[in-house]
């Protein structure tokens, strides 16, 4: 039950855990960033819980002057058969969070990701590199100030 696993996190790691919210039966928690490789390894290993599947990592820009960006973490217990969502925040003036690679391997790629589209820094990725992007492409284009009518200076614009 989803319900043991945020209790087990809530004893266990009573500072770290920013909030709790369900909607339409979906579990979010919300973790301090610099706790978030120890509790994903809780969540791992531990026998109550057993998320041995990161299912998906991404980022978000909350365009906020605090806590600009997210990255959730969706997992998967396919022992116990449920799901949880944990969520960390970080600033803008310095977009880093600990890299979760070391807990599930498969969480490498979406970390590039997430560094190419957001700019988020995942401290402890051993191939963090841009993905889709040049390594000297100053633009992160899922973020909310990216330049909607394109990078000045890199095409003439239609004239009205």
């Amino acid at each position: 039950m989803i319900s043991t696993v945020v209790e087990l996190l809530q004893a266990r790691f009573p500072g770290s855990i920013l909030s709790v919210t369900e909607f339409r039966n979906e579990t979010t928690v919300g973790i301090a960033k610099e706790a978030i490789v120890e509790v994903c390894s809780f969540l791992r290993e531990d026998d109550a819980c057993r998320f041995e599947y990161l299912s998906d990592l991404c980022g978000a820009d909350a365009f906020t002057p605090d806590n600009r960006f997210e990255v959730i973490y969706n997992l998967l217990s396919l022992s116990h058969k449920h799901r949880i969502r944990l969520k960390i925040f970080t600033d803008e003036a310095k977009p880093h969070v600990p890299s979760v690679s070391s807990v599930w391997a498969g969480a490498a790629w979406p970390e590039r990701e997430a560094y190419d589209m957001y700019g988020i820094i995942f401290d402890g990725n051993k191939d963090l590199r841009r993905m889709y992007l040049p390594e000297d492409f100053q633009y992160h284009p899922l973020r909310k100030d990216y330049p909607l009518m394109g990078i000045p200076g890199a095409m003439p614009l239609p004239r009205k």
